[in-house]
């Protein structure tokens, strides 16, 4: 991510659609060198500087005693992920090198940068497409690429029920976001798909079947989806797409009939079908083979889902392996006895192939280059993605999204937040956002978002009645809360667009307007003053009462 970008920086260089860099009132120059989007991450090796990267900089949070962000992550262990990190709320448990902030980026003021950005550089910028250049530029690359290529093809979009047009077996998953740092408003949009193996896109005779597909991934929906805390699974139930039970011989709805339309889900049954019928379902866990793919974007003010063109990142995850219940609890165990031992992450792989967690899941990344090129990240910033994804409390198979589906047919399309109503996590009296709002304090981790602090908290005072708003439906839902206004997104893309400048990702890529006041540049180990303050919470779930 250190590139060389002084020179284009004392340039002013710009962006032109044609991904051709040019400076203001001089000639275009001349077209780059052929882009290997490899080059980067090869030159820096298997260095890695922050030991301690998949500490994300929201850990460093200045809570004081009256501000409780970590509920959302470090919880009480939610069915069998058993990790129970609530300890980490109340107490400050750092290992020597993570006693230090690396993400240095948090206290650099990029004002006099962003300042040199107009608003039609920034809607310039964002809209063009820098996805299908990667594409090109791996498949082409001297010597091919080992890793993962992106096989979406997104110019030729989605059908009606979210199906990638281009056959390539990905599907759109609609969510909620999760909390905070997640939400259009502090900087970032993002967008889902996910694809199972090909045995469970093929009937039992071994023919491509859409209808077979169509019905283990609702399997898979209840499964991942259903409260973990249910002892008895027959009793948990879940709303899905119209799915053909006799394809399968299975009764999904438990009324002792094979039908050729429900749209529900009682319990699970034993295994998938069709071509995946030997595969067991197990709860809250994916099937071996479940691919990811994640895009982290900037914000558009002007397209309906906020989405825009060019991406941050672009993120994905396969499950190369699947391990029992027992073997799965041991890691946990184990996990948890490092932390106490203050041992350093260490992950198998490298950037072309990407890291390896114990839980079998394989990431790789992909972020932008001083020119806004997705290239591939180094070993470092790679492993700034795998503390979120490997353990954590919170998560369900080490994931966040698709356990956030919106149920049924209205979840099988592209992301788009508007219609979903701010829902209350599984257990929870509250909608999810008025309880982080109660217990943040704030509209992020480090309550630096003043305008959502100035539309929700006015005098310093959370008003529950207008945040209520989106739990009602009607005119309001979860866009009122967390779509920034068109200056603030603005902003926002200006902000990212100095760092992506600087290629600084090693020292934090957090979108920020300015250096937040709540976080600290170093932490003694100890009490957060939370716990004092009655400010534990064990209750954070991924898992919603949508119902």
């Amino acid at each position: 991510m250190r590139g060389a970008v002084v020179g284009l920086l004392a340039l002013g260089l710009v962006a032109s659609a044609a991904g051709v860099w040019r400076t203001r009132g001089r000639p275009p120059l001349e077209p780059e060198a052929p882009f290997d989007p490899l080059a980067q991450a090869l030159a820096s090796g298997s260095r890695v500087d922050n030991r301690e990267a998949p500490i994300p900089s929201m850990c460093y949070t200045k809570t004081e005693g009256v501000s409780n962000p970590c509920w959302t992550c470090h919880t009480g262990g939610v069915g069998d992920n058993i990790m129970d990190d609530a300890a980490l709320q109340a107490e400050y448990a750092f290992s020597d090198v993570g006693l230090t902030n690396q993400w240095s980026n948090l206290f650099t003021d990029r004002s006099s940068a962003m300042e040199d950005i107009s608003d039609e550089e920034v809607l310039e910028y964002i809209r063009q497409d820098n996805y299908t250049p990667l594409r090109t530029a791996l498949l082409g690359r001297p010597g091919g690429f080992k890793g993962w290529v992106p096989d979406l093809d997104l110019t030729r979009g989605f059908d009606a029920d979210g199906f990638a047009r281009d056959g390539s077996g990905w599907r759109a998953v609609r969510y909620k976001p999760f909390l905070g740092t997640f939400w259009p408003t502090n900087g970032s949009t993002d967008d889902v798909f996910i694809r199972l193996p090909a045995a469970f896109r093929r009937d039992a005779e071994g023919r491509p079947s859409m209808a077979v597909y169509r019905l283990n991934l609702a399997i898979l929906e209840a499964a991942m989806t259903m409260d973990p805390e249910l002892r008895d699974v027959k009793a948990a139930r879940r709303r899905v797409e119209p799915v053909d039970e006799r394809l399968g011989g299975v009764d999904l709805d438990g009324d002792g009939v094979l039908e050729a339309s429900v749209e529900e889900v009682r319990g699970l049954p034993s295994h998938y079908v069709g071509g995946a019928a030997k595969v067991p379902v197990r709860r809250s866990y994916y099937p071996v083979g479940t691919e990811f793919l994640h895009t982290v974007r900037y914000v558009d003010p002007d397209v309906p889902t906020l989405l825009s063109t060019r991406m941050k990142e672009v993120r994905y995850s396969r499950k190369d392996e699947e391990h029992e219940g027992l073997r799965v609890q041991t890691l946990y165990l184990g996990e948890r006895e490092k932390k106490l031992q203050g041992r350093l992450p260490v992950f198998p792989g490298n950037p072309e192939l990407g890291l390896v967690n114990e839980f079998g899941w394989r990431l790789q990344g992909f972020i932008e280059d001083a020119r806004g090129r997705l290239r591939v990240q180094t070993m470092e910033e790679h492993a700034f993605c795998m503390g979120c994804h490997t353990n954590l409390g919170v998560t369900v198979d080490q994931t966040f999204g698709f356990p956030r589906k919106v149920p049924g047919r209205e979840g099988w399309r592209h992301q788009d937040l508007r219609g979903i109503p701010d829902v209350p996590q599984l257990g929870h009296a509250k909608p999810e956002v008025l309880t982080y709002f109660e217990r943040v304090k704030g509209g992020d981790e480090f309550r630096a978002n003043d305008e959502l602090l100035s539309r929700f908290f006015p005098g310093g005072a959370l008003d529950e009645a207008s945040v209520r708003r989106a739990a009602r439906g009607g005119d309001r839902d979860l866009t009122w809360l967390v779509t920034p206004s068109r200056e603030r997104a603005l902003e926002l893309g200006r902000a990212y667009m100095a760092l992506v400048r600087e290629q600084t990702f090693t020292k934090g890529r957090d979108t920020l307007l300015a250096p937040p006041k709540n976080v600290l540049p170093a932490v003694e180990n100890g009490s957060t003053g939370l716990e004092d303050a009655g400010l534990i919470f064990e209750d954070g779930r991924l898992h919603l009462a949508w119902e």
